[in-house]
């Protein structure tokens, strides 16, 4: 087993992240062409973490998405279902409380976050409304929800070479610079498959969430969303 299917069996798409660890962030900079960098930027500006706030970083990784809000002084805590991705995180950053967690089933209380955030890991979960319901269960009312993920370009033309770009130049680059390649095809079929920006906004209004929007970055490659958790 070298790489997930679209049905994204939770034991397939953990093996693969684990087999991508030691070279996961490297990877995701050149795929991305430097962007990544930026697109996280845009992400901790949105949960805008505060000290002694709760955040969950639900995909966190190795955790490098998770240092962000560290920095601000919130609690953060880097939840993986990944296990190799954890072992890694934890050797690099062993003062974060990485915690192993499928987002379907998070290992959490009722109303514990003051914020639930996830980068590029929502479209990897089996089921998202399952997921956004579990993320709203554990966001205190009041909180917030940040999701930044792959999208669908608004400009036409670009989204035609964008698609082109995924399904034929990605595999190659991922070949010379990732672990396991293969499960870079797989990362380009679920962007492409993936609901679109409006899309992703209604299933956030079906699991709860409040005042949902969205901005795109790079010309609609990401969006971000936000929703709210209102009080009772």
């Amino acid at each position: 087993m070298t790489r997930a299917s679209l049905d994204k069996q939770p034991h397939e798409v953990a093996s693969m992240f684990d087999r991508v660890a030691e070279r996961y962030d490297l990877t995701n900079d050149v795929l991305s062409l430097g962007q990544d960098r930026r697109w996280r930027k845009e992400v901790a500006r949105a949960v805008d973490a505060r000290p002694a706030q709760k955040v969950l970083d639900l995909a966190a990784g190795t955790g490098t998405s998770s240092l962000p809000f560290a920095r601000t002084g919130a609690y953060v805590v880097p939840c993986d279902f990944s296990l190799g991705m954890l072992r890694v995180g934890k050797e690099r950053t062993s003062w974060l409380p990485f915690t192993a967690g499928d987002a379907t089933r998070l290992p959490f209380k009722d109303d514990t976050f003051d914020a639930v955030t996830i980068s590029f890991g929502l479209r990897n979960v089996q089921d998202t409304d399952v997921a956004l319901r579990e993320m709203y269960r554990v966001t205190k009312p009041g909180g917030r929800v940040v999701i930044c993920e792959f999208s669908h370009p608004t400009w036409a033309p670009f989204r035609t070479v964008y698609t082109e770009y995924l399904m034929r130049a990605l595999p190659p680059t991922a070949r010379a610079v990732s672990s396991n390649p293969d499960a870079y095809v797989y990362l380009a079929e679920s962007i492409r498959a993936w609901p679109d920006q409006a899309g992703l906004a209604e299933r956030l209004q079906k699991a709860g969430w409040d005042k949902v929007a969205w901005r795109n970055l790079t010309g609609g490659v990401v969006a971000l969303h936000r929703g709210f958790k209102a009080h009772p």
